[in-house]
């Protein structure tokens, strides 16, 4: 039956986690629930298309609180401030909203010690990682503070995270990562269920639509937020390699995009970084290195469609969203061996998985790209892939199954309270009804004796 579903979501931007949460409440809709969104930051000139009106403006459902609190404090505490952020978000969702069935949280778990609290909504945790292990320190006494820092966080995370009525997270990799973090939940019975995210099949040609085969240049292309841990570096020094061994005469491209935000220093100087980078790979006539930072979702596609090749660089990449899209747009991807690319991409069928080393990567742009026909290939079976295991409707269903089982549980849950509330008030009730017989038995014991002791 229809239900109205709110999500919390700490920052929506531009990334896999707001991809993920997006698609959530895009299926959420289109099966007929109501569904509204409260986020602390929203920006419809740097945003997905489904988040705003034609015109523009922000679309309705989504619901921006708290944009008062900063991201961080002079480039510190920013998990403290997201947890604030969601905080006050779950309270205006409970003082605004009304008849709301389920509550998914994304990311940050603190609301749901809120809405546990002072409601018997149900609600379902959507865990991307462990936040306790995304923070690192750079120094001993830089770490002995951080884990000062870090200690009631931690608690915070791992308490918050169990109060959940059901946990979900997006891969086995990360819930192999769940079991050995969160170990008191896990002996408590709270084992996440794994829901991947997913791609939009038809925002991408099929194979008979575009084939990348025909183009006369050979575009490599990265997505990636331009921060450190997402190793693009790799990509540029790949590329330099790949370059000195390619066939002559064959023009070439490396595109470098993703999300970009001049907000966060991390971006700002990683991306300077990567242009000095590129400056320093001797370019011939026929290849070019581009920049895209801040591609829109349309743009993303159209690379996407349009290159040859998708190079996915972060070690230990929980999930990692890109891949996905690029093998639903009939595109081979290259990725590291490890994390979640290797419940992906399939090894030799759909892509290759390398360990994160330039010749390594150099080698396997040249297997892939010296005869395109294999590349064409491999994206065929990788959209076929794709179609079967990773459809936005397939994670639509999965997503809605998890949210039922969120709402059994609370039902379950909230019927044991009762029941024990009722107990309470029974054996209250009995324990008042036998001291007011004890009182009245020893005020009619206390009469006998006088009426006695008055006879005689």
């Amino acid at each position: 039956r229809p239900m109205k579903v709110a999500f919390i979501h700490p920052d929506l931007g531009i990334g896999g986690a707001e991809r993920l949460v997006i698609d959530a409440c895009v299926e959420f809709m289109d099966a007929g629930h109501e569904v509204v969104m409260y986020t602390g930051y929203h920006d419809v000139a740097r945003c997905f298309e489904e988040t705003r009106n034609t015109d523009g403006t922000r679309a309705p459902w989504i619901r921006v609180h708290g944009a008062m609190i900063p991201r961080s404090i002079f480039g510190y505490f920013h998990a403290l401030m997201a947890n604030l952020s969601c905080l006050y978000c779950a309270l205006v969702l409970l003082r605004n909203e009304t008849n709301v069935h389920c509550v998914i949280v994304d990311q940050v778990s603190s609301p749901n010690a809120l809405i546990r609290g002072f409601t018997n909504i149900a609600v379902l945790f959507y865990c991307h990682f462990p936040d306790m292990l995304l923070a690192t320190a750079t120094t001993k006494r830089a770490s002995r503070l951080r884990a000062a820092y870090r200690a009631p966080l931690n608690f915070l995370e791992q308490i918050t995270t169990g109060m959940a009525h059901k946990v979900v997270v997006n891969s086995k990799f990360t819930e192999d990562i769940f079991a050995k973090t969160f170990k008191m939940l896990y002996r408590l019975g709270i084992h996440p269920a794994v829901v991947y995210p997913a791609a939009a099949l038809d925002t991408f040609f099929s194979q008979t639509e575009f084939d990348a085969s025909t183009s006369d240049v050979v575009t490599f292309l990265s997505i990636n937020r331009f921060e450190k841990k997402k190793n693009l570096a790799l990509a540029l020094r790949a590329y330099a390699l790949y370059l000195q061994e390619k066939k002559p005469g064959v023009r070439t491209r490396l595109v470098l995009a993703g999300g970009y935000d001049k907000r966060l220093a991390e971006n700002v100087s990683y991306f300077s970084f990567l242009k000095k980078e590129a400056s320093a790979i001797p370019l011939s006539n026929d290849d070019s290195i581009v920049f895209a930072p801040s591609v829109t979702s349309l743009e993303k596609n159209e690379l996407l469609n349009t290159c040859a090749l998708v190079l996915y660089t972060p070690p230990g990449e929980h999930f990692g969203i890109v891949p996905i899209e690029a093998m639903a747009a009939c595109k081979p991807v290259i990725a590291c061996d490890t994390g979640g690319p290797k419940e992906s991409i399939v090894h030799g069928v759909t892509g290759l998985l390398c360990a994160p080393d330039p010749k390594e990567w150099a080698g396997a742009m040249l297997h892939i790209t010296h005869d395109l026909s294999v590349a064409r290939r491999m994206g065929t079976l990788a959209r076929q892939h794709v179609e079967w295991k990773f459809s936005r409707r397939k994670f639509g269903e999965k997503m809605m199954a998890a949210a039922g089982d969120a709402l059994v549980e609370a039902a379950r849950v909230n019927r044991k309270r009762n029941q024990s509330v009722v107990s309470c008030l029974n054996f209250a009730l009995f324990a008042a009804f036998v001291f007011v017989n004890a009182k009245a038995y020893s005020f009619a014991l206390a009469m006998l004796r006088r009426v006695d002791a008055a006879v005689r």
